[in-house]
């Protein structure tokens, strides 16, 4: 979807100044200092000497005509999500004195800053609001939504627009979940009408987004002798169209349970998900088609997908014998092995070529803990310089945090999405990580907390318990997620 945006924006600004109000010269100041695009006719005389309206004489400027973007009010990512009045939106951008009771309930008066150190100031201190336009927002802020129109999402219905150099470019949403198990305690009764009944209640969630990515922990046959004992997963192949269903578009199969049955069901997994609108990555019959990337296009921007294996249990790939791109690594498979992660940096390195974004999908660290462990903040940073966009990890089965590195961000667990994991409250905890790209420009990164239930079906929740488990995540976050 490429947006361009060319209706005429009126309105008024509350401002300050030197200038008589209601006067041209206020006004005029008004709308420079709000940045907000209005469009004002100017007077000359008709042969009859009557005053007229006539269109400003053309420009030199180097803008296409009409061409705006968002103007969007920033807020530090602890202020959680807010939704304001446009009223209030334009005496936030004209100037005028605004209080956070007025916005969230909060105390004290808003900070408003706009230019270069605004983002910087957001990001460190929670009583700034940064004007600026949505080309600079980044995801280590909160952008503020006007009237329910979110300055990201939906570019063209949010109300306050700024010249542009260029017109927005495509807009992509991508969620990506936690650990998705349809196995064991969670599979329904054999020969079941519907073989996934925990994927319904987010199931259209999940399809609204325009790339929906998961982490499959477990085969789709049970072809073999099980080599984890009662640990051993594998789920009826007809979830398959489940989750093609729920929106799931890539499949992660770079984990310790792809390979739980052998490698006869190992490949009959390969068989369906080839066989289905779902694109497989992680895994394969050998090295080479293991290590292979995906690819998906969305609105003319192409996303590739590399993932791998750190745990074990599952075979490493290799010539002839089918398993998980693997990285050795503490705290299952370690040290780390330099020749592993030069080939996982050879991948990024050269997937950076063919698209616009490279996400990775690693499979690490320790159970049962909201902590990474070092080797995870040092592989993660690793591929980031390699390349990447962002990274992406699961098998902790808690929530883990959030590293930073150069404005580009390592999620190290979402937690588990769909797992019988009912021992503990965290592993029946997750997050779903809801990005917005313009382009090839990550904006927004926001995660959804949810608590899996009884029946094992992920639900929404709101509140103290959603309050919980972004606090778990928080404490084992970089600032700024560490307000979160």
């Amino acid at each position: 979807m490429r947006v361009v945006v060319v209706s005429v924006l009126l309105g008024t600004a509350c401002t300050s100044g030197d200038s008589t109000p209601g006067s041209a010269t206020a006004t005029n100041a008004a709308r420079t200092s709000s940045g907000i695009t209005e469009s004002t006719p100017t007077a000359s005389t008709s042969p009859t000497g009557q005053p007229t309206s006539q269109p400003p004489p053309p420009t030199t400027s180097t803008e296409p005509p009409g061409a705006t973007e968002p103007l969007v009010l920033a807020v530090h990512l602890s202020r959680g999500a807010l939704d304001i009045s446009e009223l209030l939106a334009r005496r936030l951008v004209g100037g005028g004195q605004v209080s956070w009771s007025e916005l969230d309930g909060g105390r004290g008066r808003v900070d408003v800053r706009r230019g270069a150190s605004a983002l910087t100031r957001v990001q460190t201190r929670p009583g700034v609001v940064a004007v600026v336009p949505g080309s600079e927002i980044t995801p280590l802020v909160r952008a503020v939504l006007v009237d329910g129109a979110d300055p990201l999402r939906e570019p063209e219905r949010y109300p306050l627009q700024t010249p542009a150099v260029e017109e927005v470019p495509a807009v992509v949403e991508l969620t990506v979940s936690g650990d998705i198990m349809l196995g064991r305690g969670v599979a329904p009764d054999p020969g079941a009408a519907d073989p996934a009944p925990s994927l319904r209640p987010l199931q259209r969630r999940l399809a609204r987004a325009d790339i929906t990515v998961g982490n499959l922990e477990s085969t789709l046959s049970n072809a073999g002798v099980p080599r984890q004992g009662d640990d051993s997963f594998a789920a009826d192949p007809a979830v398959v169209a489940r989750l093609a269903d729920a929106g799931f578009d890539v499949l992660s199969l770079a984990n310790n349970h792809t390979g739980d049955y052998g490698d006869a069901a190992l490949r009959q997994t390969l068989r369906e998900l080839r066989d289905s609108p779902i694109e497989s990555v992680g895994a394969g019959e050998d090295a080479r088609r293991a290590w292979r990337p995906v690819l998906v296009e969305r609105s003319g921007v192409r996303f590739g997908f590399v993932a791998f294996n750190a745990i074990g249990e599952t075979p490493i790939a290799g010539p002839g014998q089918p398993g998980a791109a693997s990285v050795r690594m503490q705290p299952r498979t370690g040290p780390l092995n330099q020749g592993d992660l030069r080939r996982l940096r050879r991948t990024v390195d050269a997937l950076t070529d063919r698209v616009d974004v490279v996400i990775v999908l690693p499979h690490w660290g320790d159970q049962y803990t909201n902590q990474p462990v070092p080797a995870q903040r040092r592989v993660g940073r690793a591929i980031l310089r390699s390349g990447a966009d962002l990274v992406v990890g699961g098998h902790p089965h808690w929530v883990q945090g959030v590293q930073v590195h150069d404005d580009r961000l390592v999620v190290h667990s979402l937690g588990n999405f769909i797992f019988d994991m009912d021992f503990s409250r965290q592993t029946q905890e997750g997050v779903l990580l809801d990005l917005v790209f313009w382009g090839d420009e990550l904006r927004a990164a926001t995660f959804a907390p949810y608590v899996i239930g009884p029946d094992f079906a992920p639900r929404p929740v709101r509140g103290e318990r959603a309050e919980a488990i972004l606090g778990l995540l928080a404490a084992a976050s970089d600032p700024p997620f560490s307000g979160l």
